[in-house]
């Protein structure tokens, strides 16, 4: 094995992952006789230990170790996965190393065990090979990577040598992309006090929303999607803020809309005012990247002290540097103009002909003028909180109260502190969802 891992080139960092650069070092131990039978044994229970844990986080099954291969080949960006991401198959230099290095993963899938677990009386690659997982997947990680790296494994699986798995990643990356960018949807960014450095970590338990989910507000739905569709396409899209009363669909239709456009390359990064510091560099990470992202910035406002709002309109409009095509910054808000408005900001009013002009209005009025795009989420008439839940319960088979009823109870529930909202009607259906045949 340790022969094998060698031979990679361009994949040179999976060869130094911790599973596969541990077990090669076991390998070479075994070959050489330089280790007992009893330190050899240990090593690698740790390593299948640690390939166990990878599998329960990544949802692996079957052949856990085709799997584990399969993961490494989907999630190392090099030269070349970045770009035949971004352009596909194509003549290359870099294509005769590529396919070096499938070769050498096509031996590696092929790898025979067998000696090894007769000399030292063990089954765990055996075991491996043909595992059955007993949780259930999608309580415990992102189904859709899982589900990817089956697919793919089962290809490799079917190849007869590197040129073909060459051409079955190849597609793979022009299809989904590569690491975690191509494997999941939505990301936060961790940065350090100082917002000096950050890191993406993928969010892997989205809520699985539709806006088909969202009863009502079908005018708002329309232009998000609207929008949403031209970014994808390629086409003249803009900035979105979302605002309006709580409870009434706003941060829902953004996670919507990402499960709506994933397939088609949309991402969203989640970003929080204390990051803004952090903003340039994320957009910059991000550019050359073959996705749409949105950079989702939730429940946004700022008080009158807080001046992180200028980082913000320094990055949609008026920097420097010119925002990248595949970035567009969607936030939703309470409330209208984002910064808390006092009677102090007409202080300095001036007159021009007809017209009065305050600076300081106008500075904080600049920023929500930079989405070109505004759409009001506002609660609903009390005859719409009947119909949202009327038509909530009517998806749960389990609710069997009589239509007249769970509108009478649903008063009941709003006038206890929830207020008519799209929030406080899901609220009670769950609540009737659970004392259901009680």
């Amino acid at each position: 094995m340790y022969r094998e891992i060698s031979n990679l080139i361009i994949y040179r960092d999976s060869a130094e992952h911790e599973i596969l650069a541990n077990l090669g070092k076991v390998f070479k131990d075994f070959d050489m006789k330089s280790a007992s039978d009893d330190d050899l044994r240990t090593r690698i229970y740790a390593q299948v230990r640690r390939l166990l844990d990878i599998a329960t986080k990544y949802g692996f099954d079957n052949n856990l170790w085709h799997n584990y291969l399969t993961f490494l080949i989907m999630t190392d960006e090099n030269p070349f996965s970045l770009t035949y991401e971004k352009a596909g198959v194509q003549e290359g230099t870099v294509n005769n190393f590529a396919i070096n290095d499938f070769s050498t993963f096509k031996n590696l899938f092929d790898f025979d065990f067998a000696p090894i677990e007769t000399a030292l009386g063990i089954n765990c690659f055996s075991v491996l090979s043909d595992y059955r997982a007993i949780a259930k997947r999608e309580q415990i990680f992102n189904k859709n990577v899982s589900e990817k790296v089956r697919e793919l494994s089962r290809k490799i699986e079917s190849a007869d040598n590197g040129e073909q798995i060459f051409y079955i990643v190849a597609q793979f990356y022009k299809d989904y992309g590569v690491g975690m960018f191509g494997l999941n949807k939505a990301f936060r960014i961790e940065t350090d006090e100082n917002c000096l450095s950050f890191k993406f970590n993928a969010i892997t338990n989205m809520e699985p929303v539709h806006l088909s989910m969202l009863i009502g507000y079908e005018s708002q739905k329309k232009a998000l999607i609207e929008n949403t569709e031209a970014f994808v396409l390629g086409k003249g899209a803009n900035n979105l803020l979302l605002y309006g009363d709580s409870g009434t669909g706003k941060s829902t239709s953004i996670k919507a809309i990402v499960n709506q456009y994933y397939d088609r390359g949309l991402r969203m990064i989640e970003i929080y005012k204390h990051q803004f510091g952090c903003l340039s560099r994320v957009i910059s990470e991000i550019k050359n990247r073959n996705y749409r992202f949105i950079i989702y910035m939730d429940d946004l406002s700022f008080e009158e002290s807080e001046i992180e709002y200028k980082y913000l309109k320094a990055i949609i409009e008026g920097g420097v540097e010119t925002k990248p095509d595949n970035v567009l910054i969607y936030a939703t808000s309470n409330r209208r103009h984002l910064i808390k408005e006092t009677w102090n900001d007409r202080n300095d009013v001036k007159q021009d002909g007809d017209m009065h002009r305050s600076e300081t209005i106008e500075e904080k009025l600049s920023l929500v003028n930079r989405f070109g795009l505004s759409i009001g989420y506002f609660k609903p008439s009390r005859r719409e909180f009947d119909q949202m839940v009327v038509e909530l319960a009517a998806r749960y088979p389990e609710i069997t109260m009589p239509e007249e009823q769970i509108i009478a109870e649903a008063h009941k529930w709003e006038m206890l502190g929830g207020g008519i909202s799209g929030r406080t009607a899901q609220q009670f259906v769950n609540h009737l969802c659970g004392i259901a045949n009680k």
